[in-house]
C-alpha cells in the first residue's frame, strides 16, 4: 500500500470540522446509510503531492515526452514508449527512492508534474545519495509546481534516509539551474561538450546539495 505524501500547506480548509457535514434527515443519503459522510477529497485538497501509482505512468510518460523537443531537460531525442518505462517505474525501492506526482483537482489534467529519485552509481557506499529529476507539464510550467516538488523533497530527505541530492543539468537549461540554485545546490562538476543535441555540443553540469 502506498500512503499519500500530502503537504498540509496546500490544503484549503478554513475549519477542519467542516470536512464532515450533517446530512439533513430530508436529504437522500445516496452515498451510504451513515448520517455523516465526508466532503469529496478534491474539495478539501485541491492540490497535493503523493506517491505515484501504476495508473499515473501514462501521464508521467506524456509529461516526459513533452520535454524532449525543447532539448533542455533530457538527453533523449525521441519520445519514449509506455512499455519502456514500466521497469523504471516498478524496479525501485519506493521507501528510499520514490516517484511523486503533483496532482491538481482544479485543473483539466490533474497530474501537473512529477519528481523521481534515482540511486547514485548503485554501490552501497552511495546509498544515501540520490539523483533528483523533476518534469512539469507544459501547461503548468513557471507556476510553482517544480518549486513545490523540490521543497517537498528537501523536507522528506530525513524520512527517506538521504543526505545528498544530485542534479544533472544541461548548462543551457536556465530554468532548472535557477530552481536548483534557489534550493542551495552548488556546482560540483562540469562535463564539457558531452552531449550532441541537433548537431550542437552541450555541456552537462553536476549540481549537488548536502542535506
Amino acid at each position: 500500500m502506498m500512503v499519500p505524501l500530502i503537504d498540509q500547506s496546500y490544503f484549503n480548509v478554513p475549519d477542519s470540522a467542516k470536512s464532515l457535514r450533517r446530512v439533513d434527515p430530508r436529504e437522500s443519503a445516496s452515498h451510504n446509510d451513515d448520517p455523516f459522510h465526508a466532503i469529496p477529497l478534491r474539495d478539501i485538497m485541491p492540490r497535493m503531492i503523493r506517491n505515484a501509482d501504476a495508473s499515473d505512468l501514462p501521464d508521467i510518460v506524456d509529461i516526459y515526452n513533452a520535454a524532449i523537443p525543447g532539448r533542455l531537460a533530457t538527453a533523449d531525442t525521441e519520445p519514449v514508449s509506455l512499455d519502456s518505462r514500466r521497469a523504471w517505474f516498478h524496479d525501485r525501492d519506493f521507501a528510499r527512492y520514490p516517484i511523486w506526482v503533483f496532482e491538481s483537482f482544479d485543473h483539466v489534467r490533474p497530474i501537473l508534474g512529477w519528481l523521481s529519485f534515482k540511486p547514485f552509481y548503485g554501490r552501497p557506499a552511495y546509498a544515501a545519495t540520490a539523483e533528483v529529476s523533476i518534469y512539469v507539464d507544459p501547461s503548468a510550467q513557471r507556476g510553482g509546481v517544480a518549486t513545490q516538488l523540490m521543497e517537498h523533497a528537501i523536507i522528506q530527505a530525513p524520512a527517506l534516509k538521504l543526505t545528498t541530492y544530485l542534479a544533472f543539468v544541461f548548462s543551457h537549461n536556465g530554468p532548472s539551474l535557477e530552481l536548483c540554485r534557489k534550493f542551495g545546490f552548488e556546482q560540483w562538476g562540469h562535463l564539457p561538450r558531452i552531449a550532441a543535441l541537433d548537431g550542437e555540443d552541450r555541456d552537462l553540469l553536476i549540481l549537488g546539495r548536502r542535506l
